[in-house]
């Protein structure tokens, strides 16, 4: 019979070592949405390929989908191939992450002449080449360079023309290289501390721990679900898109301890870069079922299982190569709140409002045709985050990333590696939805080049058009808006996404959206009134 405190232990260490992992990612990343937005998953798996353990420090669509991810490396290079020193990579979209920009490591752990464990990690880098990061490209091989499952490291070799083939198709070669180093540096970290591990615990393989803490996690995630009502709950949203809108439709089916997200009646796939390949749809599909069922479970290959998450092939969710994909976050980052719509009926009075749920990461680059590199050959992506959905019992959170949870790029770190100047940013008044609980505000922000030069502008952004709704009776948060204010003081709106140049002399300004309300404002606390009249967070009774 197992010691359930020593597998209780054995598993802390597990949490501690791939949240050095992350740490040492983050320490060591040269992309700034990584080293400063935690753009980025880490985990350690078992030899079958199964998630153990992820860290804390990350995102939901890079976790999940990377935990899927692992057994399609061990598909085309089965463990029997390897050898000490091995170092796999992809950042094939249907086979990571999701998008060319998400770089995904994993490194086999050897003791004794045998494999352990896997170690796994994924990043953002801001250009992979192509048209950019951006929604434009009609097919993925526009949007960049597509690596399938290769050897970055063969035997602990660097697999040097794959660098030189890297190198020449980017924009900014030296961070792209440095990325893949710190991600193979970080799972270097967690390698040593995992074979610490096993000198600790006297254990010479992971298989029987790994297997103890995949089974009482699949057990109480079934025991959450049990939890449960029986029945089907449909939700529907509309969103913006590209240039139509995009319905997102979800049956929730529960029944005992199975639950499963059913995504029939979604839009089909788009002529533009916001398809979403399958597993980043279920990634943030099971993310949006664990913010209230089980969400104190531990989330590892034994909880994921749990959860079943289907849509119909060639729908906008299960977009199939060689769809074009680059803005496939401006479309699943946006699923939590469908599923969170569904599980309120079964479960009310716990879900939250509707929020502005996907991130504003423009994409700013040189127009690239003048003398001086710096000031036209950069490339940046900074975050920006509109406001949470108002809750049961709490306002929403103003500039809050949710569900991604990737925070805002200081001011600081963005001037000082592009020549764009932040002219403004503040919270956005009046734009979270009224209710007895207000949603959470946007913020606004304003920018233009240093020495008056235009630049482009890549844009993902959603809640343009179709706000954020209130939930119980609360209001709709406030829509976004982007546009340009051009040096005669004239203003031209821009849409939500697309690429334009911002002229030499103009302003780009970004208003993202707030949160929906919850429950009816006239019965809002009057001290909570007041005290958002006097922060400014309001202008006016609500």
């Amino acid at each position: 019979m197992s010691d359930p405190i020593r597998t209780q232990l054995i598993w802390n260490r597990l949490l501690a070592i791939v949240e050095e992992q992350a740490q040492t990612l983050m320490r060591a990343a040269f992309s700034t949405v990584v080293r400063e937005a935690g753009d980025l998953s880490a985990g350690v798996f078992d030899t079958g390929g199964r998630m153990l353990a992820q860290a804390v420090t990350g995102t939901p669509g890079h976790v999940n989908a990377m935990a899927a991810s692992v057994a399609k490396f061990l598909h085309r290079y089965p463990l029997r191939s390897l050898v000490p020193g091995d170092v796999l990579l992809t950042n094939d979209p249907w086979d990571g992450t999701g998008h060319l920009n998400d770089f995904t490591v994993v490194t086999p752990v050897w003791r004794a002449n045998a494999c352990v464990g896997l170690f796994a990690s994924t990043s953002h880098i801001a250009d992979v080449g192509g048209r950019g990061f951006g929604p434009d490209a009609g097919e993925v091989f526009e949007e960049g360079i597509n690596i399938p499952i290769s050897k970055l490291f063969d035997a602990g070799v660097l697999n040097e023309t794959l660098m030189r083939i890297v190198a020449a198709n980017v924009r900014d070669p030296q961070v792209a290289e440095g990325d893949l180093y710190s991600l193979t540096a970080c799972n270097d970290t967690g390698a040593r501390q995992l074979l610490e591990t096993m000198d600790d615990f006297g254990l010479n393989s992971l298989d029987t721990p790994g297997a103890e803490i995949l089974e009482i996690s699949g057990r109480a995630m079934r025991e959450e679900i049990s939890a449960v009502p029986d029945g089907e709950y449909g939700y529907r949203m509309r969103i913006d898109g590209y240039d139509q809108p995009v319905d997102l439709a979800v049956t929730v089916r529960v029944e005992g301890d199975s639950l499963c997200v059913d995504f029939t009646g979604t839009s089909p796939e788009s002529p533009h870069g916001i398809n979403v390949p399958l597993p980043y749809t279920q990634a943030y599909a099971t993310f949006g079922v664990r913010c209230l069922v089980g969400n104190e479970v531990p989330n590892n290959a034994g909880s994921l299982a749990a959860v079943e998450v289907t849509a119909p092939e060639g729908s906008i969710l299960n977009a199939r190569p060689p769809r074009a994909v680059s803005a496939r976050h401006a479309i699943g980052q946006m699923l939590p709140d469908v599923v969170l719509g569904a599980l309120d009926k079964a479960l009310p009075g716990r879900t939250p409002a509707e929020g502005a749920s996907c991130i504003w990461n423009p994409v700013f680059l040189g127009t690239g045709g003048g003398d001086n590199r710096e000031n036209d050959g950069f490339v940046i992506n900074p975050i920006f985050n509109g406001g949470t959905g108002a809750r049961s019992a709490k306002d929403g959170l103003s500039t809050t990333a949710f569900p991604s949870g990737v925070r805002t790029t200081p001011t600081e770190v963005n001037e000082v590696t592009s020549p764009l100047v932040i002219w403004r940013k503040e919270y956005r008044a009046d734009s979270g939805g009224a209710g007895r609980y207000r949603g959470g505000l946007g913020q606004t922000i304003e920018l233009s080049h240093a020495e008056g030069a235009g630049f482009y502008v890549s844009r993902m952004f959603d809640r343009v058009r179709h706000a954020a709704r209130g939930r119980a009776g609360g209001s709709d948060g406030m829509r976004g808006r982007v546009y340009l204010r051009l040096a005669d003081g004239s203003e031209r709106e821009l849409r939500g996404k697309g690429k334009d140049m911002v002229p030499p002399g103009a302003t780009l300004v970004m208003q993202t959206p707030g949160g929906g309300g919850m429950g009816d404002a006239e019965t809002r606390d009057p001290a909570a009134v007041s005290r958002d009249l006097q922060a400014g967070l309001v202008t006016k009774t609500q």
